[in-house]
Order: C-alpha cells, then sequence, then structure tokens
C-alpha cells in the first residue's frame, strides 16, 4: 500500500529556515519522480519543487528558485524539502507527491511564517 507521510512543519519567522520530510511506503522514492506542492488559502495548489526519477534533474517554481532545494534519501526511502530564507507568502499546506502511473498525495504538512 502506498503511502506518504509527511513532516517538519510549523511556525516560523521571516527569513528563518525548515525542513520538511516526506517518509514513503509501499514503492521507493527512487522508482519515480517525486514533487512538492503547496496550498495556500483561498488559492490553487502549486508546484513547488520536483525530482527527477534519476535524482539528477531537479526544478523549481521561480518562486522559490535559490532558497529552496529538494533532495531525496534512498536508504531512508524520504524526500526532502529544504526552505531557507522563508517569506511571509511562502505560508502553505505542503504537499508530497509521488509521480508515474498511479500518483498519490500525502496528507500535507502546515508551514506558516509570520513574525
Amino acid at each position: 500500500q502506498v503511502q506518504l507521510v509527511e513532516s517538519g512543519g510549523g511556525l516560523v519567522q521571516p527569513g528563518g529556515s525548515l525542513r520538511l520530510s516526506c517518509a514513503a511506503s509501499g514503492f521507493t522514492v527512487s522508482s519515480v519522480a517525486m514533487s512538492w506542492y503547496r496550498q495556500a488559502p483561498g488559492k490553487e495548489r502549486e508546484l513547488v519543487a520536483a525530482i527527477s526519477v534519476t535524482g539528477s534533474i531537479t526544478k523549481y517554481a521561480d518562486s522559490v528558485k535559490g532558497r529552496f532545494t529538494i533532495s531525496r534519501d534512498k536508504a531512508a526511502n524520504t524526500v526532502y524539502l529544504q526552505m531557507n530564507s522563508l517569506k511571509p507568502e511562502d505560508t502553505a499546506v505542503y504537499y508530497c507527491k509521488r509521480g508515474g502511473n498511479s500518483p498519490s498525495w500525502g496528507q500535507g504538512t502546515q508551514v506558516a511564517v509570520s513574525s
């Protein structure tokens, strides 16, 4: 059974950092493309970052380039999103998504950036 469990969200001040984790089970994160999305109140869900099957290609939304980094740990079967220089506009629920022929989503983790 495929399962994705996000963690690491919380309240942080502007300029701070958080690292989100997406622990996968039922498949290996190195077998499919993986991505992080976010959804702010009243807005559509948007792609934040993605990593290819090989892990050699990553892409980012323009709004997070240079601040966020997506990575994966095969041994831990986990995908990460390192978020630095956080801004209030980064406030959202962050979701992990499994790509491939059978996409699936985690339950999300809340990130709030506020002073």
